[in-house]
């Protein structure tokens, strides 16, 4: 059954069921992300998310609802197991304070490891922690008024938590896991093969020599793992009993990624990299520059002014082998739906393609990016011509056209070929001879990628860009707060709820952060102007000094002389 209570109605008194707290310890809980998550992420948790999946009023109540999301939250903040978050829920103040638990009974204070599992694969299957993210990342962007005008992209790599393994290591791991199932599932079938061949995975001295290969023979050891591959696809693919087994189907990928048809084994260059890195996380991938795993593209505010909230917009967590091209339309467009468009995105060189460009703008968005390759060196190109619109006006020179034409996207400039026979740089010149003058021909793409390496030698963007390396900041602090890198799941579903919700966790110790910074700059700015004029406070400290004076001169033990009146007066 579907059960919630209100969040969103205050207490009476301050600390409601909290007033028991000292003052210190209430003060350590308002400077604490507890506050702020009780006061504006909790009420806006997207519980409503979960009712196609209880009924209304038929069956046993669930655990209440707002708890059990702020718990999926505040476990990937702390980056704790399953048995240290059903600790925490049990007996930290500080967690029942953030996620409302006013009662003391176990059915209100108490979590079980299979709750708390069952409500994971809940969220992980149907994704619903995209939404846990969006309502947490809108509720901050209002209360603390974030400008989202300005952002940038990057992506961060994750290892899920699974071995590494090299080529024999992968196909060793993959039979093995294949043999062991068969002889669950299909004990008949797995006694009929030949005990030599299946006695090299599952017999554990048989299989250490794999452990032990020398460089120099690995080649014939991945030739010998190839025929065995070959051998149990051939045995069993007109059995369907065996070839429904996922373990086969992992097998035949293999095959093919690993392998040409009659199981010889491809070179290393020619092996893809979404191929399988690991039969317990089929979903993890290779990256040539990073490792195997995932990738989460991730996309932040930012802003000049130190007075404004630096806020997480967007995550989204891939294969680690999926280009960053293809992340910053999605990413503008999300943001979009959920009314955080930024206005001019700062980014690497690969989200910056000029196909990207031209996406962004459409939608009204600007990318600064450095254009991908660097620029010849060894003569004029077009970035040193004079452009005024898509027309060249002026070469290098200064000598202007003696006509231009376009015809759809594709421009040419005719200059006069006697001047450029005098010309200095005639042998470097893109503008070559041709019948009624030298041609510079161009198209437009070609003009908008030299004033874009115009553009960027310019202060104005070098002043503009230097704010994009402020996002691997946060990364690492994402991952110093909620290790971020390096997951204890597998699988994209999981990877992806997991850096989901440490990313709406960075955003919250952000927002505390940038709270108490404030308050502390409001209480000085306070004291300041409460301050006494000058004048006023130089009598009231020689007062002061006068009264304890007389308290010196008048009260000392063992005193009984009259008062110093010389001393007094000074």
């Amino acid at each position: 059954m579907f059960h919630t209570k209100d969040h969103k109605t205050g207490y009476l008194f301050d600390q409601g069921p909290f007033g028991w707290l000292g003052p210190r310890r209430k003060r350590l809980i308002d400077t604490s992300w507890a506050k702020l998550f009780r006061e504006k992420i909790l009420p806006s948790l997207p519980v409503n998310t979960l009712m196609q999946h209880y009924h209304l009023s038929q069956g046993a109540p669930t655990k209440e609802l707002y708890t059990m999301l702020g718990v999926m939250v505040l476990q990937q903040m702390f980056d704790l197991t399953d048995e240290e978050t059903v600790s925490q829920y049990a007996f930290n103040i500080q967690w029942h304070y953030a996620l409302d638990i006013t009662g003391e009974s176990d059915a209100v204070a108490y979590l079980s490891p299979k709750t708390l599992w069952n409500m994971r694969k809940l969220f992980c299957e149907n994704d619903l922690y995209k939404d846990i993210f969006d309502s947490s990342a809108a509720i901050l962007a209002t209360a603390f008024a974030v400008d989202t005008s300005r952002q940038r992209i990057d992506s961060v790599h994750i290892f899920s938590n699974m071995r590494h393994l090299g080529r024999i290591g992968l196909f060793v791991a993959i039979i093995k896991k294949f043999l062991v199932n068969l002889t669950r599932h299909h004990r008949v079938i797995f006694d009929s093969l030949e005990k030599e061949r299946t006695d090299r995975y599952l017999s554990k001295k048989e299989a250490s020599v794999f452990s032990m290969v020398k460089p120099s023979e690995s080649a014939h050891t991945l030739e010998t793992l190839g025929k065995d591959l070959f051998f149990f696809i051939e045995r069993f693919k007109g059995n369907t009993g065996v070839t429904s087994m996922s373990n086969y189907t992992l097998l035949v990928r293999l095959l093919q990624e690993q392998c040409v048809v009659d199981g010889s084994i491809k070179p290393n260059k020619d092996v893809p990299s979404d191929s399988l890195q690991n039969p317990s996380d089929p979903d993890a991938s290779y990256d040539g520059q990073k490792g195997k795993g995932y990738q989460t593209q991730v996309m932040e505010t930012y802003s000049p002014d130190k007075d404004r909230l630096s806020l997480i917009t967007h995550v989204v967590t891939e294969p680690a082998h999926t280009s960053d091209a293809s992340a910053l339309i999605p990413a503008i467009t999300a943001t979009k739906k959920r009314q955080l468009k930024p206005e001019e995105v700062l980014a690497d060189s690969l989200y910056g393609g000029d196909a990207n460009c031209e996406k962004a703008k459409e939608q009204g968005v600007r990318v600064l990016s450095p254009v991908m390759g660097k620029e010849s060196t060894k003569g004029i190109t077009l970035t040193d011509f004079g452009v005024s619109g898509t027309t060249v006006i002026a070469c290098p020179e200064g000598n202007v056209p003696v006509f231009t034409k376009h015809k759809k996207d594709r421009y040419l400039a005719a200059f006069d070929p006697e001047t450029c026979s005098a010309c200095p740089h005639r042998n470097t010149c893109p503008a070559k001879p041709g019948k009624k003058g030298n041609y510079l021909r161009y198209d437009e793409k070609t003009l908008r990628i030299a004033q874009r390496r115009a553009y960027q030698k310019t202060a104005d963007f070098r002043e503009k860009y230097r704010y994009r390396s402020g996002i691997e900041g946060t990364m690492s602090f994402c991952d110093r707060k909620t290790d971020i890198k390096h997951l204890r799941v597998r699988g994209l579903k999981a990877v992806s709820f997991c850096a989901a919700l440490k990313a709406a966790a960075a955003n919250i110790f952000r927002a505390t952060a940038f709270q108490n910074r404030k308050d502390r700059d409001q209480k000085a700015e306070t004291m300041a102007t409460s301050r006494v004029p000058g004048s006023t406070y130089g009598a009231l400290a020689r007062l002061i000094r006068r009264i304890r004076l007389i308290a010196v001169n008048n009260c000392y033990p063992g005193s009984y002389e009259p008062p110093n009146m010389a001393a007094m007066a000074a």
